[in-house]
């Protein structure tokens, strides 16, 4: 098992519902369109599929989809939405559990590549969707830009969301390249707290992960819309090709 935290079954059955707008149709349609077109005729693999929120609407547009997810939890609410035949996953971490058969794309969204938290790992995660593209199919990923723009001297602290029913802040740690999500919920008058460690990684230490794992880089924008990535971007989807030659790094 990979450095990854658990989700547990508590924050399983309530994730669907906490990040509802991850669901809607304005998030969820360029997304599908950008990764069915990548698909093409061919099978996607989803690392860390969560509770579906991806995988199972690609899978209606007639993508095969298979996934790949450490929480058994999270698993079993997607079950709820697809049957095994429909939508196979296997429980294993997203670093080196291997499923049978070739892939034109593998995929990783909303972050996930963070919950990896060690660069070790992140390297083996890159490896590891090589290990199941065939030639010529791409891996991609989206992520947010690290803000450290908005850490002023002394100040470890970054608020992403400040709401009538949620208080939500980062704080940085830049030696390990660490940051903590840390989540204030209003539930029934009193606030529920919750935390996530996430290792966080620049685009370019991305590329250079991906030229260890024999992959070369195809595309990058700011959102799945198209979206020209910038400086002022803050988060990129990343998209990343298996050359069809037999030369790639081992």
């Amino acid at each position: 098992m990979t450095s990854s935290e658990l989700w547990t079954r508590a924050t399983a059955e309530r994730y669907d519902t906490e990040d509802a707008e991850m669901f809607s149709a304005a998030v969820l349609g360029p997304t599908l369109d950008f990764l069915a077109e990548l698909a093409g005729d061919g099978r996607a693999l989803e690392f860390a599929i969560g509770t579906g929120r991806v995988g199972v609407p690609l899978r209606e547009r007639g993508v095969p989809v298979v996934g790949i997810e450490l929480s058994e939890h999270m698993a079993a609410v997607l079950r709820r939405k697809a049957d095994e035949d429909t939508l196979p996953v296997t429980i294993g971490d997203m670093a080196t559990t291997v499923v049978p058969g070739g892939f034109a794309l593998v995929y990783l969204v909303y972050n996930t590549i963070t919950n990896l938290l060690t660069q070790d790992e992140q390297v083996e995660c890159f490896r590891n969707a090589a290990r199941h593209l065939e030639p010529g199919g791409r891996f991609v990923i989206e992520l947010g830009v690290p803000p450290l723009r908005l850490l002023p001297p002394g100040q470890v602290a970054v608020p992403f969301d400040v709401s009538e029913r949620h208080l939500g802040f980062d704080t940085f740690d830049l030696v390990e390249q660490v940051l903590v999500s840390h989540h204030f919920t209003l539930e029934d008058g009193r606030y529920r707290r919750d935390a996530s460690r996430h290792r966080y990684a620049w685009p370019a230490e991305l590329d250079l992960m991906a030229r260890l794992a024999g992959l070369e880089p195809e595309r990058r924008v700011a959102d799945w819309d198209g979206t020209p990535f910038t400086q002022d971007s803050t988060k990129h989807i990343s998209v990343w090709r298996k050359p069809t030659t037999a030369a790639r790094a081992e």
